[in-house]
């Protein structure tokens, strides 16, 4: 049995709050043609507009709405929608299902979650304890969900009590793009330009102990743009909260923090030690400044073939966590001296599917997503499911 309990603490260190209109934000903007040999430069963008209708309309309509896994405690009560086709062993753990390839998740101050669909643009608010059914709470427009691109990872602002931000890492018809809004107001475009391809579009945002944006890109399909320093494909990104290069890049006057990369399934901070990885095809990469992550030998750790298939990652309480599809567990590993990675051990293995994203919540409860609707996995009828952990065990189980 391998028990794991994670308390993490958010003590980033606050950045500055973002003055002014959002549209008057400064960006990072590239040759966003769609071209896969497009690099990034520095350029006004126009904002990207979201669907603020309190009423949106729903894009895949071949998809059922999201419900509750299980009807909540009490019956039917304000904001409730109990689901009388559930069965009275339903998983209690299962706090939100039916949604459509759910990738993105943050936890809230207040304990809850957001929630973001791949291929709709769709952001829900989903409740700790399964109470309520998912409250849809932003539609964003013009995501575009072919390929391996769409609506892709989610961030809280380090300032969120005072700006209200939350960002997202996401795919457009002609870039890959970070923005950031308020849960009532419309995008503005934080870094743009980032070259998309048919692939190689899988990228992810988390923010560091200093308070700067990591954003991993993918290398949108051709290689030569990982190695290429002038592109922001295959990289991972180091920025302030508007999109502006950190002043302790490798060079001050670029984005670029590391290269080498095909693509980014996961970036995670520990908030404590301040250490920074990522996993990149089944890769743990601990990040440095100006590395290169193009060669196999600059792995930090990579996952056994039995949890392959490796996708978001968490890092709290001496442990590194990572979501694994092929696998269809959770995979943790101890982390020692110098974040030397232990081995990896599987947890809730196949209890679930595939897994596609792990998330800390600051109570030490584990989130995670499902991808069994992605075309490569076999779903059941609750699919795709938000599930919430409050300690796991080896072997697949849940204590």
């Amino acid at each position: 049995m391998l028990p794991v309990r994670l308390l993490i603490a958010r003590r980033l260190r606050p950045v500055a709050v973002v003055a002014g209109s959002l549209a008057a934000a400064l960006i990072l903007a590239g040759c966003a043609g769609g071209a896969s040999g497009a690099t990034g430069s520095f350029s006004p963008q126009p904002n990207f507009f979201g669907n603020n209708d309190p009423n949106p309309q729903l894009p895949n309509p071949g998809i059922p709405a999201p419900s509750l896994g299980a009807s909540p405690p009490g019956g039917s009560g304000p904001g409730t929608t109990p689901n009388s086709s559930a069965p009275s062993t339903a998983d209690p753990a299962v706090v939100a299902s039916k949604l459509d390839q759910p990738t993105g998740l943050v936890v809230l101050p207040d304990g809850s979650a957001l929630v973001a669909e791949r291929t709709t643009g769709r952001i829900y608010r989903v409740q700790a304890d399964g109470s309520r059914p998912p409250e849809l709470v932003q539609t964003l427009a013009g995501v575009d969900g072919s390929g391996d691109g769409g609506l892709l990872d989610l961030a809280i602002s380090p300032s969120y009590a005072e700006d209200g931000l939350i960002y997202a890492y996401l795919t457009t018809a002609t870039d890959n793009r970070v923005v950031h809004f308020p849960l009532a107001g419309a995008p503005s475009v934080v870094i743009g330009g980032i070259p998309r391809g048919r692939t190689g579009n899988v990228g992810r945002i988390a923010f560091d102990a200093t308070g700067a944006l990591l954003t991993g890109t993918g290398d949108a399909g051709n290689p030569a743009l990982a190695a290429d320093p002038r592109s922001l494909a295959g990289k991972v990104l180091r920025t302030d909260d508007i999109g502006k290069p950190a002043p302790d890049n490798p060079d001050p006057s670029s984005p670029v923090y590391a290269r080498g990369l095909s693509e980014v399934d996961g970036v995670c901070v520990d908030a404590r030690s301040g250490t920074r990885l990522a996993v990149s095809q089944d890769r743990v990469l601990e990040l440095r400044p100006g590395a290169d992550y193009s060669s196999a030998t600059s792995s930090t750790a990579t996952l056994p073939a039995s949890l392959a298939g490796a996708g978001g990652c968490a890092l709290g309480g001496g442990q590194l966590l990572v979501a694994s599809a092929t696998g269809q567990a959770l995979a943790i590993a101890p982390i020692g001296t110098g974040n030397s990675i232990g081995n990896f051990q599987a947890a809730v293995s196949k209890k679930y599917g595939r897994l596609r994203t792990v998330v800390l919540g600051t109570d030490g409860a584990i989130w995670l997503t499902t991808r069994n609707r992605d075309g490569h996995g076999t779903p059941v009828p609750a699919d795709d499911r938000v599930i919430r952990l409050t300690s796991v065990g080896g072997a697949g189980s849940v204590l």
